[in-house]
């Protein structure tokens, strides 16, 4: 069981990537503002029990491939690494509050696509199989 994770009801191994932009894609992120973004969300991470597996600050975007728990939902991860990065941004970084007057640094969507080393392919052969039946039945129970 490599690369499994546990908690206290479950083992799992749940992988995100995400990607968010700023808004209007402005390059923003450089410099200080770069050092000062990845360290929020490095400490937000930490903080809900999100391993970050890989990550890259581009000037106008972020990459992140993430390890959660199944308790947290990626919309959820989105909502407080995006909202939490964009509010201290902006209070350490006055030429930020300046260019977003309207305090929101962060473009309103995001990417976020699961990660798996079990193709849909072979999820659907196991539960095809799993009672030896030859039955063409797509949800099967067992008798």
């Amino acid at each position: 069981m490599d690369g499994y994770r546990k908690s206290g009801h479950a083992v799992y191994d749940i992988k995100y990537h995400v990607i968010w932009v700023t808004k209007y894609r402005y390059k923003v992120l450089q410099g200080h503002i770069a050092v000062k973004t990845r360290e929020l969300i490095r400490q937000g991470c930490e903080a809900r029990g999100i391993t970050i597996l890989q990550g890259s600050i581009g000037k106008d975007h972020i990459h992140l491939l993430l390890s959660c728990p199944p308790s947290i939902a990626p919309s959820k991860i989105m909502q407080y690494l995006k909202g939490r990065s964009s509010r201290l941004l902006q209070d350490e970084f006055p030429e930020l509050k300046k260019r977003y007057w309207g305090q929101h640094l962060w473009a309103r969507g995001y990417f976020c696509a699961t990660v798996g080393t079990v193709t849909e392919e072979i999820i659907r052969n196991y539960i095809a199989n799993q009672f030896n039946e030859n039955n063409d039945d797509i949800f099967k129970i067992e008798e």
